[in-house]
């Protein structure tokens, strides 16, 4: 008698474990991949939508396992927090890389490499935060394994994970997700990868979100094609499709490609990032001169790239701080009709760059860099200074023509020079052609340090949206005015891209 109400405890118990599994099944409404999908892109990401608004936990791993080896392919631990909330201390011994940083174009991935080694002079991070290998980068950025809205969930696996042809299945432990008891087993979450790759005789790839194109991410798209391709007869076409693509973006050594969206408004591309949540190693300057360690800050960085085309696409940060929506270093790239949203330094250009018809908006020193920049019919709107240029003498800095400065506050000067812990621009240069000021303090620039007073500072009829000349009688000093006759040499020139940028 013990025995039988024993076995029929054991039973029962079986039974409600097994109800409770499909309870918390059940509050699944849909999977992304589906379950049991083939043809899934190798850079999907997996979604979850849930029956009631999803709050992420502080435990328990989401797995995925090859189905026919067994074999762990790749694991968050959601007890590991995403990544740093404070600024790091300022280290008064840092110093800048004693040699230029040198960009080797191998294949680095979190598969073959531990994210976080370091690929300059700088000492291992020995922070424990979330990190993944993006764009070849061995040192990592620190990354969300999880991003809820709402009842959605969205899981970023490890980049470069997942292989052709291969079938997986995912687990997600109890606690990774608040009262909800997860997914175990073989056969709760399956997908299947695209048995191969893309064509790369076509030299054209599509990105789209849902999963419809050649891959679902604008990273998988850039690491499928080669580093260094040397004529634009060789070079890459990417289309993405209209979509939402919260991502981290980093890519290097890349020549002759172009990203081109459906349209700028229908394709915006974002991610949390800033200087806190990813900052440059502690014992090692970056960001200031040629050759220093790469800034891991933008939601969108193009690294050492050149001959780059962009067109119809949103760039955006969804962080405050010393946050870029867009970082290039590189030559000869070019923008069409891109919007860029950042806040401190929204957009950083080192690296000959062409800007037509462009949109950027930021909160202060909206335009940083080295330049040279040429910015033609290009609306920018800001908060603070519009610009803080860090060229040398070794080649122009901004140039506007038929620009439009939209100023957002009483607070959004020009431009500005001033001391930099030290450090100034005594070659910094701005030239102003036929550009309209809203909003634009009567003094135009903002505080200039008396080692940068050689900076060259040139305005040519400026005007404010009813195309009527600005008042330029309390300009800054060091702010010239250009004579239509006397210096028409010197317009000429400026208005001429090809003399600007040397291209």
């Amino acid at each position: 008698m013990k025995t039988m109400t024993k076995r029929l405890w054991m039973v029962l118990a079986v039974m409600a474990n097994a109800v409770c599994i499909c309870m918390a099944q059940d509050n699944i409404v849909r999977m992304l991949p589906e379950n049991g999908a083939t043809e899934v892109n190798i850079d999907t990401h997996l979604t979850l939508i849930m029956s009631d608004d999803v709050t992420i936990g502080q435990k328990g791993f989401v797995s995925v396992y090859d189905k026919q080896t067994g074999k762990l392919v790749d694991r968050l631990d959601m007890s590991i927090p995403a990544g740093p909330t404070e600024r790091q201390p300022k280290n008064p011994k840092a110093q800048y890389t004693p040699v230029p940083y040198i960009y080797k174009s191998q294949p680095i991935t979190n598969r073959n490499t531990k994210a976080g080694t370091p690929s300059g002079v700088n000492a291992w991070d020995k922070g424990r935060y979330q990190l993944d290998i993006i764009g070849g980068f061995s040192d990592g950025f620190h990354f969300y394994p999880m991003i809820t809205k709402g009842k959605q969930v969205t899981i970023y696996l490890h980049h470069n994970m997942l292989e052709y042809g291969h079938e997986y299945y995912v687990t997600i432990d109890k606690g990774v997700i608040s009262g909800f008891n997860g997914i175990k087993g073989k056969k709760g979450w399956t997908f299947r990868t695209k048995e191969k790759a893309p064509d790369q005789s076509q030299r054209l790839l599509t990105v789209s979100a849902d999963g419809k194109g050649d891959f679902s991410t604008v990273q998988g798209a850039m690491d499928f094609i080669p580093d260094s391709i040397t004529s634009a007869q060789e070079g890459y076409k990417v289309l993405v499709k209209n979509g939402d693509y919260e991502e981290l973006v980093y890519f290097r050594n890349k020549r002759f490609v172009t990203i081109e969206g459906e349209s700028r408004e229908g394709v915006v591309i974002h991610y949390r990032n800033n200087e806190v949540f990813n900052p440059h190693p502690a014992d090692i300057k970056t960001n200031e001169v040629r050759g220093t360690f790469p800034s891991r800050r933008a939601a969108f960085a193009a690294d050492n790239c050149s001959d780059l085309t962009f067109r119809n696409l949103t760039i955006r940060t969804d962080c405050k701080g010393q946050a870029e929506g867009l970082l290039v270093n590189g030559e000869r790239n070019f923008f069409e009709n891109i919007h860029i949203i950042g806040d401190g330094d929204a957009l950083q250009a080192n690296g000959s760059c062409y800007w037509q018809n462009c949109r950027i908006d930021g909160g202060g020193d909206t335009i940083l860099g080295r330049g040279p920049s040429f910015f033609n019919h290009c609306t920018i709107t800001s908060y603070g200074a519009f610009m803080w240029i860090r060229n040398t003498a070794e080649n122009h800095g901004n140039i506007f023509v038929d620009c439009h400065f939209k100023g957002r506050s009483d607070s959004a000067e020009l431009g500005r020079l001033p001391n930099n812990n030290g450090k100034n621009y005594p070659h910094a240069e701005c030239v102003l052609l036929n550009c309209t000021l809203e909003n634009i303090p009567a003094f135009g620039w903002g505080e200039i340090d008396d080692s940068a007073k050689t900076a060259t500072i040139l305005e040519f009829n400026s005007h404010d949206t009813d195309g009527q000349s600005i008042d330029t009688s309390k300009r800054n000093p060091l702010m010239r005015q250009l004579d239509p006759i006397r210096d028409a040499e010197l317009i000429g020139r400026y208005s001429d891209s090809h003399w600007v940028l040397g291209w």
